[in-house]
Order: C-alpha cells, then sequence, then structure tokens
C-alpha cells in the first residue's frame, strides 16, 4: 500500500486528490494538510509519497520540501502546481522534489503516476517547458549537454530514454527484459559517467541533447 499525504492550502484540491487516490488500488491517503501542518503529520504518519504544492500563504513550499528532505527517512515529494511555467518548480527539483504535477492533471492518470513516484520513477508534466528545463539545468546549450551523452554506453542510452519517460526501475526491467539489480546498475552507471545526482538531471540533460526528440517523434501522427 502507497501511503500519501497531500499538502495544499485549498480545502477542495486536498479532498478531490484523497478522493481519486482512495479509489485507486493499492493507495491510501493517510492525511491531507496544509503547509504550516506538514514536516508534523509527515513524521506522524511516516508517507511513502508527499503531493506538495508550491505556493500556499502560511508557509512556502520550498521551505516544507527542504524540511522533509531532512527527515531521518525523508519521503519521495511531488511539487503540485497550477502554473507549467511556475519559476519555482525549478528550484524545486534542484532541492531534490522527484517532479511536479499540474493540479488539473486527468484523475484517471494520476494513481499511474502516484504509483510511478513511489517506485522510484520520474514524474514531469507533459507540460514542462524549454524555460523550466533551462533554469533546472542551469548550464548552456546542446553542445555542453552532448558529450555526457555521449560517455554512455547503447543499453545505458536505452535505460536513459525510459527514465525520462518516467518509468520505474521496474518498469524498465519489464520493457527491457532485465532484472532490476541490472536495471540499478544501469542508472547508477548513467548518473556517474553524467555527473549528475539524480534520475530528474540525467532526463532533462538527456532532453537538452535531443535524445528524446527522435523517440518522441516517431509516436506523433
Amino acid at each position: 500500500m502507497i501511503r500519501v499525504l497531500v499538502v495544499d492550502d485549498e480545502a477542495l484540491i486536498r479532498t478531490g486528490f484523497q478522493h481519486i487516490l482512495d479509489a485507486a488500488d493499492g493507495i491510501e491517503v493517510v492525511a491531507t494538510v496544509e503547509g504550516a501542518q506538514a514536516v508534523r503529520t509527515a513524521q506522524e504518519v511516516l508517507p511513502d509519497l508527499v503531493l506538495l504544492d508550491i505556493r500556499m500563504p502560511d508557509v512556502d513550499g520550498l521551505t516544507v520540501l527542504a524540511s522533509l528532505r531532512q527527515l531521518p527517512q525523508p519521503p519521495v515529494v511531488a511539487m503540485l502546481t497550477t502554473f507549467d511555467m511556475d519559476e519555482y518548480v525549478a528550484t524545486a527539483l534542484r532541492s531534490g522534489a522527484a517532479g511536479f504535477l499540474l493540479k488539473d492533471t486527468d484523475p484517471e492518470e494520476l494513481p499511474y503516476l502516484v504509483r510511478t513516484l513511489a517506485e522510484g520513477g520520474v514524474v514531469l508534466s507533459s507540460k514542462v517547458t524549454r524555460m523550466v528545463v533551462d533554469r533546472y539545468l542551469d548550464v548552456g546549450p546542446q553542445e555542453c549537454a552532448a558529450p555526457r551523452i555521449a560517455r554512455l554506453t547503447e543499453r545505458e542510452r536505452a535505460v536513459l530514454v525510459l527514465i525520462a519517460d518516467g518509468l520505474s526501475n521496474t518498469d524498465i526491467a519489464t520493457r527491457m527484459y532485465l532484472s532490476t539489480g541490472t536495471v540499478k546498475d544501469h542508472v547508477s552507471a548513467i548518473l556517474t559517467k553524467m555527473q549528475v545526482s539524480s534520475r530528474i538531471q540525467a532526463a532533462l540533460l538527456a532532453e537538452r541533447a535531443g535524445l528524446l526528440r527522435p523517440a518522441r517523434g516517431q509516436e506523433e501522427p
């Protein structure tokens, strides 16, 4: 059972997320709170995943994120926002958020995204813009990312593409007919070779280098 804590200043958002997720198999919303109660509640209910609003009037979402990351057993944290170009998104990703979701995410898609996050996958809204990528990476143009991609083997590049698509290690293992342990080894090698500390950094560098565009373009009608 995936234990979820929803943190948002709007009661309607908290209730909506709770109803959607509680109706899904294997997911339980253990608490819904405003920002000021987030850290204390997380310490009490020990969630696997926190869905955390970026902008709240009582306490800044980035402050809550930093406190959650300091807990002895920090939960996975994904940021909630109503803006696909929110200026706080890049900072949140750099601070350890596992991804971000728009509050108008399709209700049918939300449980899948929660499961992906809980299993260690990367979740970025499909509306992630170049501005967010640029702010997050804080690096130069494509030429700065391409050499890092060039360090990877063909198999590691294939794994990286699936990481960028939001797949967890288990999903990648199934897709590529590998053991989960082998996928973990590949992910570790990817992060080391690309000199990044998170799957999100690796995924966004892949986007910057153009590694993802040909595969995605083939899916377009």
